[in-house]
């Protein structure tokens, strides 16, 4: 069976863009002419992908609203005759299916919880069928053609994996920054290989690669039991005590790194958040030129 269904956890906080999201979500910033959430859509719907979870939480609901087709908007644009200005964003047309669940935090708790809890949430919505997860905050520009989420989900299934990750090599300095995984002894095949280790936010020291976990995973459904098993209350630590089970238990687990052309965009600070939308903006094929020249401009000024 294909796989179709995705879960995209977004009900973090977005601290680190403060002031910036005290009222809008970090998914809702647009980057160029859409927001981040909407690239996001756009990556999993041209791969294929049909029905997606959105785990979110009560300061969230302006997310379903981008992509309701009842909002005054649409119903203006429709009245006026215009609809079709809406283009492949009438997601309705596209046989699309969007579901929300929102991730309980314990009483008393400031934030919700990490990775996992929300991957969780999406447990009776996936069932018994291997599923993709993909991070809300992050945008992956792929323009070659399998892209990387398609080649994520073949490798996935070629391999009859327990657990397939993106990655992609980083910085020695960014090293601290994220999951880390270390390729087991082998040949890498197109750019996947098997890991037998995965450490959250090592040290430059510790780190047993270069390779950083890059926001999309394909999981089996046994994640779920992994994730309960491995529960912890470091929200830090994610999915990553639950892929390490997985590795203990000796099932398979795979990663595929992006190639050379590929771009991932973590919209988790101002300084990433920038970068992002300047790149972006100078793809747009309407002002890119305009925006080229003035940022020349700006800089010989």
């Amino acid at each position: 069976m294909a796989i179709q269904k995705v879960v995209i956890p977004i009900a973090g906080l977005g601290t680190r863009l403060l002031p910036t999201t005290k009222a809008l979500p970090k998914e809702m910033l647009p980057v160029g002419r859409i927001p981040v959430i909407q690239h996001v859509v756009e990556e999993l719907v041209n791969a294929g992908l049909t029905r997606l979870l959105f785990v979110t939480s009560r300061t969230k609901t302006i997310i379903e609203n981008q992509f309701d087709n009842s909002t005054s908007l649409i119903r203006h644009l429709d009245a006026s005759g215009k609809l079709d200005e809406l283009g492949d964003f009438d997601y309705k047309k596209r046989g699309i299916e969007f579901f929300y669940s929102r991730q309980q935090a314990d009483p008393g708790a400031t934030a919700p919880g990490g990775t996992g809890e929300a991957i969780l949430a999406g447990e009776s919505f996936v069932g018994h069928e291997p599923f993709v997860v993909a991070y809300g905050d992050t945008i992956i520009r792929s323009p070659e053609s399998p892209s990387f989420i398609e080649r994520l989900i073949s490798a996935h299934d070629e391999a009859k994996a327990a657990v397939t990750i993106g990655v992609r090599p980083v910085p020695e300095q960014q090293i601290p920054l994220y999951g880390i995984v270390r390729p087991a002894p082998g040949e890498r095949s197109e750019g996947t290989f098997q890991i037998d280790a995965i450490i959250e936010k090592p040290t430059i020291a510790e780190a047993p690669s270069n390779m950083a976990v890059s926001a999309r995973y394909v999981f089996a459904p046994g994640v779920f039991d992994r994730i309960r098993e491995s529960a912890t209350d470091d929200a830090e630590q994610g999915i990553t005590g639950a892929i390490q089970l997985t590795l203990e238990r000796g099932e398979r687990v795979q990663a595929v790194a992006l190639n050379p052309g590929e771009e991932r965009h973590d919209i988790g600070n101002h300084e990433s958040y920038y970068k992002s939308f300047i790149d972006f903006a100078l793809d747009d094929p309407e002002c890119g030129d305009i925006i080229r020249k003035y940022i020349q401009e700006k800089g010989s000024a």
